[in-house]
């Protein structure tokens, strides 16, 4: 009978960061369940979620935010680079992970967006950044410029 192996002495190992919490983590705060728990669900979508979206799927992974809590962590996550957000047709905000999965320097969100015509939901279009070329009047600058396509999504257009 081949011998049992000895109880492991010393420290144990602390489970393994998901990338959320090292995403989190790397902004030098701290990394709350609240943090990254939305930011685990921004990261598991391939499109922007609405609030109501983001507390209905942490619901369904067992996890109750209330309202302001949620708001928060959005605005913390987008002030820190790891999401940014976008309004819809509809004026409601939408929020996903950034496209680098880190912290982005101001200017880095520089993608077009698809919003379906029909389910509303919106997508980044991560592969697809836009060149403007324009001329603005004199004593004008622009910052920041925007490319949304609208039509109809693969789930949509049957």
């Amino acid at each position: 009978m081949p011998p049992h192996p000895a109880p492991h002495r010393g420290r144990t190992r602390a489970p393994r960061a998901t990338p959320a919490e090292t995403l989190v983590q790397g902004t030098g705060e701290r990394p709350t369940p609240a943090r990254v728990a939305v930011l685990d669900i921004l990261l598991a979508t391939p499109r922007a979620l609405t609030h109501t979206e983001i507390a209905a799927a942490a619901r369904q992974s067992g996890i109750e935010l209330d309202r302001v809590t949620l708001y928060r962590v959005l605005d913390w996550l987008v002030e820190k680079g790891l999401a940014h957000k976008i309004a819809g047709e509809d004026r409601v905000w939408r929020f996903n992970a950034m496209a680098g999965n880190g912290p982005s320097q101001a200017g880095a969100h520089e993608h077009a967006h698809f919003q379906c015509s029909r389910c509303g939901r919106l997508y980044c279009l991560d592969d697809l950044r836009p060149v403007f070329a324009f001329t603005l009047p004199p004593g004008f600058r622009c910052d920041h410029a925007e490319l949304t396509l609208r039509g109809l999504c693969p789930d949509c257009d049957i």
